[in-house]
């Protein structure tokens, strides 16, 4: 089954806050991308609100159960209690959890999971216990004894960090090595039980390598590449164009 596009609006509400103005409207670039084909909606609210503000979160909650009742909504973010709570509230099907300082500027490493391990598992009970999905970030660098320690926090899934394989965007020898490394820990994941997400920097060209060495990776949130390429191919072709590169057929 081809992996599931999940569209991350954080660059879009980035852009709006540049005014205090409501346009880019987020919830209407997600209603477009919703229906020209994508699966879902991410966002990642930080505690400073820089993109995705907390305002945000029940109308794009009402948007997608009210005109598009089969797609998902994924809220990204560290396990602070306020970030729990806020999931609690909202109720996405999935919460993608991550390892950041909330001061950086975008997410740039996986959990350790021998440091993490025992702190994620509470986490991670409590939320599913609220109904929803857990995906633990999680590095692609073919470490198998990570994988297993992941799956022990009792998480559904791990969503790999595919930003050092979106950065080789000119160098496709070192691309190859990074997706094999990626490839590595996905089939060691599948192997414990784990399904397999995948976000960062990716893009219509780097797409279908991934998906062809992971066949089986269940969905993949993508924003910046997204954003960029709405620019020129407004956002209903982009979902298509990224659609398309997932291996759906739309």
């Amino acid at each position: 089954m081809p992996a599931k596009l999940s569209v991350n609006l954080n660059a879009i509400a980035m852009l709006r806050n540049r005014r205090d103005l409501p346009w880019p409207s987020v919830e209407g670039l997600g209603r477009i991308a919703l229906a020209a084909g994508a699966s879902g909606l991410t966002v990642h609210p930080r505690p400073d609100q820089r993109h995705i503000r907390f305002s945000d979160l029940p109308v794009l909650r009402a948007l997608i159960d009210d005109e598009f009742p089969g797609a998902e909504f994924n809220i990204e973010g560290y396990p602070s209690e306020d970030f729990l709570a806020l999931c609690e509230k909202i109720q996405p099907e999935q919460v993608t959890l991550v390892p950041d300082d909330p001061a950086q500027a975008t997410s740039d490493h996986g959990f350790d999971f021998r440091a993490s391990g025992e702190m994620l598992k509470p986490i991670v009970a409590r939320l599913k216990a609220n109904g929803m999905r857990v995906s633990l970030f999680a590095d692609g660098d073919g470490d198998v004894e990570a994988v297993k320690l992941a799956r022990a926090t009792g998480a559904d899934r791990i969503e790999l960090y595919t930003g050092p394989y979106g950065g080789c965007f000119d160098d496709p020898e070192q691309a190859a090595i990074i997706l094999e490394g990626l490839g590595k820990t996905a089939d060691s994941a599948f192997a414990e039980g784990l399904g397999v997400n995948g976000g960062h920097d990716l893009t219509v060209a780097n797409l279908p390598p991934l998906v062809k060495r992971i066949p089986r990776l269940a969905e993949v949130s993508i924003g910046h590449g997204l954003t960029a390429d709405a620019l020129e191919h407004g956002m209903a072709e982009t979902v298509r164009r990224l659609c398309r590169a997932c291996g759906q057929a739309v």
